[in-house]
């Protein structure tokens, strides 16, 4: 077969003497091309070297994900687990039921409503009958009580009955504001007495009994009531207050335990007492906290 001018060649064979080799130019005078052979050695050396280099990445590369592996696994069991010789999950930062560790913030505590109710020093808000009932009627869920006379006087014994005077003036009460309500032929009166500080109130209260009674209050459209007939009682305390009601009905008729609506007049305003002395404290210790 013919390769072009210059006739027949034979495949070049290192073991074969005469035979011609690749780097042959043409005339076979038996003297090596050195500069393809150099160019031919660099060629492959650049090979080798560029071979060498990614196999030391992928070398690099497996052996950083065997860190990896041994530091998700190295405390064996599921590797979704986590690191087993940390705190509990509960109370890592941003675990979401973590308990905040960091220092508590430079604000100060909410103030205690009933520290501002508990002493005549603190409780300087204006005070009187229309501060603790005011409008002209009440409203407990759907029972409506209209508001009848109010009264107020220093001479706590005077406005009570049965053992409670004794039991205010020895407990230094310095003021009685008394206020009725009225639902049909049912009508109730709130006292609260006035002490100096909390204690006294507290004492009070403790020293009162069954007969410890508020005389009701009458006029302005509310017939007399609990005047000789049988009614209903209830004396508590909070703060430096206590706090009485007498309810009864305005014909006379005597109030019996059946009477249960009677006794729920009594509760709602009793429980609108308490409450509008927390509001007080209330008012006063966002006022302080601003």
């Amino acid at each position: 077969m013919s390769y072009g001018q210059g006739g027949p060649q034979s495949q070049w064979d290192p073991w074969k003497p005469n035979s011609q080799q690749p780097w042959s130019s043409g005339a076979d005078d038996g003297t090596p091309d050195w500069a393809a052979l150099a160019e031919a050695s660099e060629s492959r050396n650049k090979r080798r070297k560029v071979l060498f280099i990614a196999g030391g990445a992928l070398a690099t590369a497996a052996i950083g994900t065997a860190v990896a592996m041994a530091v998700v696994s190295a405390n064996g069991g599921d590797p979704q687990a986590g690191p087993s010789n940390l705190p509990a999950s509960a109370s890592l930062p941003g675990s979401g039921t973590a308990t905040p560790s960091f220092a508590p913030t430079s604000a100060p505590p909410p103030l205690d409503p009933k520290d501002f109710i508990s002493s005549a020093q603190k409780d300087t808000a204006p005070l009187g009958p229309d501060t603790l009932f005011p409008g002209k009627q009440l409203t407990v869920g759907d029972a409506v009580y209209k508001k009848g006379p109010t009264a107020d006087t220093p001479s706590c014994a005077t406005v009570a009955g049965g053992t409670l005077p004794k039991v205010l003036t020895a407990n230094g009460c310095t003021r009685m504001m008394r206020a009725t309500y009225t639902k049909g032929d049912i009508a109730v009166t709130v006292g609260v007495a006035v002490f100096d500080t909390a204690a006294q109130a507290t004492k009070a209260k403790a020293q009162t009994d069954d007969r410890s009674i508020v005389r009701s209050l009458f006029g302005k459209g509310v017939k007399n009531f609990c005047d000789g007939a049988f009614c209903r009682s209830t004396r508590n305390a909070y703060g430096r207050y206590a706090y009485f009601t007498v309810a009864g009905f305005t014909n006379g008729k005597d109030v019996t335990k059946k009477d249960t609506k009677v006794f729920d007049v009594g509760n709602d305003l009793a429980q609108f007492t308490v409450n509008q002395i927390y509001r007080r404290g209330q008012a006063q210790a966002q006022a302080a906290s601003q």
